[in-house]
């Protein structure tokens, strides 16, 4: 995985041999599409994933797949994110169709993708309950969020969310990482989101909660349904109930709270949620 700006400042290696994948919901990403030049000029075949149909990133590249997720008026990203989990993870099922060893997983992931309209419309009636969250975090100056595994890139999306429209710090942050500085942070004032559901990360997950408590961290835990008790089991915790589904697929649940806790925060503060300051929907200079 590169970040587009990072791959052409240090001229990483790419190859004719290579394939390389660029993601863009608007497909004209200055970064991404100077990227996308060099691994053309590299010989690379270039796949594009973005939602919208004729953009620069649809035409330059030899194929890609349009995520159909339909026009995102404000600035700030959440259906083409989640559209953008599903297209790469069935990416990731047509490249590895031909292995036996792995059809059960396959199996499992396909099953869950049918699911999962059904489950984040189950998520989404977790709206009042993340509108009376946020208002306990209203005051509050700063928030980290704590993943880890698939989970990891939901921490980086969701504090980019709070951080982008409710105006408010935040940041994501690899949980793996927390004694290497970040738990010098931790006290009873600053809310910590951990993101603790179902997977092969989950027991040192737990740990992490239990180091943040034995520090008196205020705690706001993500879980899947019926962990409660294992994530927290003394109840001092605000625990986050989530659907289950396959794993690679649970970053697009876990989101979805975390995208309306950034919403009500930001109505809460006064600021407008389509637009906010500073920011444009398509970032076409350098």
């Amino acid at each position: 995985m590169e970040v587009a700006s990072d791959l052409l400042d240090r001229q990483g290696p790419i190859y004719r041999e290579d394939t390389a994948v660029f993601v863009s919901q608007s497909g004209e990403t200055a970064d991404t599409l100077l990227a996308l030049d060099y691994a053309l000029e590299n010989g690379a075949l270039c796949v594009g994933i973005t939602n919208t149909v004729g953009s620069t990133l649809s035409r330059k590249t030899h194929c890609g797949v349009h995520i159909n997720a339909g026009c995102e008026i404000g600035v700030a990203s959440t259906k083409a994110y989640t559209s953008q989990i599903v297209a790469m993870a069935m990416m990731a099922l047509a490249i590895g169709s031909d292995q036996i060893s792995t059809q059960a997983r396959r199996d499992a992931i396909i099953s869950g993708l049918s699911s999962l309209p059904s489950r984040v419309s189950e998520v989404l009636k977790l709206d009042a309950e993340m509108k009376e969250l946020a208002s306990s975090l209203i005051d509050s100056e700063s928030l980290l969020v704590f993943g880890r595994g698939y989970n990891y890139a939901t921490a980086l999306e969701g504090a980019l969310k709070v951080k982008e429209v409710a105006l408010m710090h935040s940041e994501g942050m690899l949980a793996g990482e927390m004694k290497h500085g970040p738990l010098a942070l931790v006290d009873e004032n600053l809310p910590i989101i951990v993101i603790a559901t179902r997977d092969s990360c989950f027991s040192k997950q737990q740990s992490v909660i239990q180091q943040l408590l034995s520090r008196k961290g205020r705690l706001i835990i993500m879980c899947s349904k019926g962990d409660a008790s294992a994530v927290c089991p003394n109840g001092s915790c605000r625990v986050i109930e989530v659907p289950g589904v396959a794993d690679c697929l649970q970053p697009v649940i876990n989101i979805v709270p975390l995208q309306l806790l950034a919403y009500h925060l930001t109505v809460l503060r006064g600021f407008d949620v389509d637009q906010p300051r500073n920011l444009a929907k398509s970032v076409t200079t350098q």
